[in-house]
């Protein structure tokens, strides 16, 4: 009798201490519901996430972890909807070439992290905007100008979603890092984030602010697809974009360790390749910058097994890699 009221409470008791984790995660991330219907529908969402989390984490058999992040009171078909937004496409815009100007490099460092060598801005976040294929961008060409100039300047990925709208990239409903490169080339540049800030919606082109531009790039590239060995020869040379297939629930609460996902290749969310390395136990891993703030993965970013058996690389990696050119 004793040991059934004993579990009743235990549970009971689970369930505040459940509901106080969530009250202290609304106020951490600054979350606000319409009324107690959505908050208690959230709550049970967070509930289930948490669930999950810890139960992946008790078996101890992956070499990642998961953690409680911003996107927890989300059902991972609400995150996908709102975080991905890349979009594959079948044809090669005309201001990019053919050629793999890595193709010959001899000499590569068993590890890089372009973080140390100062050609990473900070760790940006999207919001609720579909469109990772502009910071993608963003990031790679930060990074090719950081090498050619010796100047880290955050550039604008508001210009990208307000006014390269004319192709396939549209805004927060998604877009493709090529077409982003491709209008940057038309565009004579890009203005830069202080100039041309961040609102995490779609707007319309301000093409007096869009007209000041603080940097360039001449063209842009493709790495041979299905190649790690030929991406690991860019990225060793600059920042790459690369797609992913982000859309598994373990990938959602991604915390920390190098990532081994079961994830496909239906390529959803542009990222950017920073640096690449081998962990303690012997895992190689590529280093990954990602657009969805700081609380996610480590500081904003993911290690992702790399030289794996299949050729497309973890999650479809090698599949589109692109890289801009000064």
């Amino acid at each position: 009798m004793g040991l059934c009221a004993c579990q009743g409470w235990s549970r009971s008791l689970y369930e505040a201490s459940l509901e106080e984790r969530h009250e202290i995660w609304m106020a951490q991330h600054e979350r606000v519901y319409k009324d107690a219907t959505e908050k208690e529908m959230r709550f049970q969402i967070f509930r289930e996430n948490v669930k999950f989390i810890e139960s992946f984490n008790k078996a101890g058999n992956k070499s990642y972890k998961l953690g409680i992040n911003a996107f927890t009171d989300l059902t991972n078909k609400e995150f996908r909807a709102s975080r991905n937004g890349y979009k594959r496409s079948s044809y090669s815009s005309s201001s990019g070439t053919n050629s793999f100007k890595y193709e010959n490099v001899t000499t590569i460092p068993s590890s890089l992290d372009w973080r140390s060598k100062g050609v990473v801005t900070p760790i940006k976040d999207q919001g609720q905007c579909g469109c990772c294929w502009a910071f993608s961008a963003v990031a790679a060409m930060e990074g090719i100008t950081k090498l050619s100039t010796e100047k880290l300047i955050s550039l604008s990925e508001q210009e990208l979603i307000d006014c390269d709208t004319s192709g396939i990239d549209q805004g927060c409903e998604g877009g493709l890092m090529d077409d982003a490169f491709e209008f940057i080339i038309q565009n004579n540049g890009l203005t830069t984030e202080a100039n041309y800030p961040y609102q995490a919606e779609d707007g319309t082109c301000n093409t007096e602010k869009a007209a000041n531009h603080a940097a360039t790039i001449t063209s842009y590239e493709d790495v041979p697809e299905n190649n790690e060995e030929a991406l690991r020869m860019a990225v060793a040379n600059q920042p790459v974009s690369v797609a992913i297939d982000a859309g598994e629930s373990a990938f959602q609460h991604y915390s920390s360790g190098i990532f081994t996902g079961d994830c496909g290749t239906e390529l959803d969310h542009g990222v950017t390749v920073v640096g690449y390395g081998t962990s303690d136990d012997g895992t190689k891993y590529w280093l990954v910058k990602n657009s969805w703030g700081t609380s996610w993965g480590e500081d904003g970013y993911i290690r992702m097994q790399r030289d794996i058996d299949a050729k497309e690389g973890l999650c479809g990696i090698a599949m589109q890699p692109s890289y801009p050119t000064a």
